[in-house]
């Protein structure tokens, strides 16, 4: 089976920090069902990579941004399979974390 999506190392680390931390704020049924969706809209996302949207005020890198709860989903709309480079939390400095990683 093809694979659809890859994620960067620091995308698969930001997913088991989610889980981790909504599992310990609220429980692993809440903590399950967030994981559940990301991994979700990812895969919408490797289906129809143009959804999503340019962030030019927080990088100038050809990644789209897209919005599941509170996270966001960072990828490159371009690759095939489709590249995820981060899922962060929207109250991070995105700025600064992208800078890093991108």
């Amino acid at each position: 089976m093809k694979r659809r999506y890859v994620l960067a190392p620091e995308a698969a680390h930001d997913l088991v920090q989610v889980w981790l931390y909504i599992k310990r704020e609220s429980s692993l049924k809440i903590a399950d069902r967030v994981q559940a969706a990301i991994r979700e809209q990812i895969l919408s996302l490797a289906k129809s990579p143009g959804i999503g949207h340019w962030r030019k005020d927080l990088t100038d890198e050809a990644v789209k941004f897209f919005p599941v709860y509170s996270y966001l989903i960072v990828y490159r709309p371009d690759t095939k399979p489709l590249h995820v480079v981060a899922i962060l939390q929207g109250r991070r400095d995105l700025q600064q974390v992208l800078k890093d990683r991108l």
